[in-house]
């Protein structure tokens, strides 16, 4: 995580002081749920309270840290320096570390998953308003990156909706899975502390209670949640590379805006280059970093070790803010993408018709020709088109042995550029249900 690639909101919910927000916040509500079981006097739960308006001081947390070797006791240490020693003897009762931490982790990445699943409601909102300006914007479609058949740019752009809005319900199901925690004490089996207090707390934080927790929270759900970003990370290269390719020189059907007092090349004054997919390209990989690691988080020694936590503090941040910020990069590039129909169309006729080759081929089939006979015809003019510069039109209009089954007519009727575009409004209606 580095500040040139961070969104202020993401970044707050990983802050030291939030998280020492809601260890706090775990600790007083787990202290409410003890005194109303009786478990603790109910004037020592109302004293911890008497923090509620305070900022923890970091820098003394990590002080007491250096000499105890523990985080959270350094934390519990600190609040009694607030609160008073006595009114603090009774704060993380029947409590293990594992209980704030996991349900602190859970909770920051429910909070992060709910700004990625809002970042993912405006990608998909700029995807269908390019989609429905361009709906009948003719282009070339590819394969192999090769010329294949005609395309609309809206239908790019739909199936890029269509992509992200996969990645919606993906994000949705994940942050619901990830919305869980565990007050259950050592080992998980609730010996010194009654589930009504984990009951209370995730009702408090709004999470479900974990089923089952050992010491710490299931990692399976963990490897889950990232594996998701990972998918989005790779849906947001797919887009990037798109839209590189297009910006290309030689191809040039759209560009990333270009602003006034820009710069492309401390070389070069006239370049325009895809910076930003470019960068969602590198982006996208350290999301994916990510991925494996968690993944192998899963397999943890008996009820519980931490070979899992140095990961999380690195991923949880890493990956949530780095995807919140390519998510913003990437809608803010397709809003301004500029869109050259002209280039589009002069593109596609580069290669004087070949682009309905398919058309002809099943005329022929139609008229009668065997399939490896019509296709040996076909290609015999279309090889005259990419050897000589010839007029797939012309070659076929004069190819005597194609004249025998089609007439003229026939084969320029196969030349209808509508022909390939006329279910778009059905692909439309699939897409966007509208």
């Amino acid at each position: 995580m580095i500040k040139r690639y961070s969104r202020p909101k993401m970044v707050s919910i990983w802050s030291p002081a939030n998280k020492f927000r809601i260890w706090y916040e775990i600790e007083a509500h787990a202290c409410d749920a003890q005194a109303d079981l009786g478990v603790i006097p109910q004037t020592s739960a109302e004293a911890v309270w008497k923090a509620k308006d305070i900022d923890f001081d970091v820098n003394r947390i990590n002080e007491i840290e250096a000499i105890t070797k523990h985080d959270v006791i350094a934390f519990l240490t600190h609040l009694a320096e607030i609160i008073g020693v006595d009114e603090a003897r009774f704060v993380h009762q029947g409590m293990t570390s594992s209980d704030v931490l996991d349900t602190t982790f859970n909770l920051q990445l429910t909070k992060a998953a709910d700004i990625l699943i809002a970042d993912l409601e405006a990608l998909l909102e700029a995807l269908k308003r390019r989609a429905h300006e361009h709906k009948h914007t003719i282009r070339i479609g590819r394969s192999h990156a090769i010329h294949a058949e005609p395309i609309t740019m809206g239908l790019t752009f739909a199936k890029f909706y269509a992509e992200m809005k996969r990645n919606l319900t993906r994000m949705q199901v994940a942050r619901d899975e990830i919305a869980t925690g565990a007050i259950s004490g050592a080992v998980g089996t609730f010996a010194n502390i009654d589930p009504a207090v984990e009951k209370h707390v995730c009702e408090k934080l709004g999470l479900i209670p974990e089923p089952i927790s050992t010491q710490v929270i299931p990692r399976d759900r963990h490897a889950a949640f990232f594996a998701t970003l990972g998918v989005i990370a790779s849906s947001i290269e797919n887009l990037a590379i798109e839209i590189r390719h297009m910006q290309r020189t030689e191809v040039l059907e759209a560009e990333e805006f270009f602003s006034k007092g820009q710069k492309g090349s401390s070389a070069m004054p006239h370049k325009r280059n895809p910076v930003l997919t470019e960068n969602l390209t590198g982006l996208s990989r350290l999301v994916r970093m990510c991925v494996i690691p968690a993944m192998e988080n899963v397999a943890l020694w008996h009820e519980r070790d931490i070979s899992h936590s140095s990961v999380e503090r690195n991923i949880g941040p890493d990956a949530t803010i780095t995807l919140d910020f390519a998510l913003s990069r990437l809608t803010s590039v397709i809003d301004k993408l500029v869109i050259y129909p002209e280039n589009m169309i002069t593109n596609m006729i580069k290669f004087k018709g070949l682009i309905h080759s398919q058309r002809v081929l099943l005329a022929l089939t139609q008229k009668g020709l065997s399939r490896e006979d019509s296709y040996r015809l076909v290609q015999k003019s279309a090889m005259q088109v990419w050897e000589q510069g010839a007029d797939f039109l012309t070659e076929l209009k004069t190819d005597s042995e194609v004249l025998k089954v089609m007439t003229v007519k026939e084969i320029e009727d196969k030349f209808d550029l509508e022909y390939h575009t006329k279910h778009v409004e059905t692909i439309f209606q699939r897409v966007f249900k509208a």
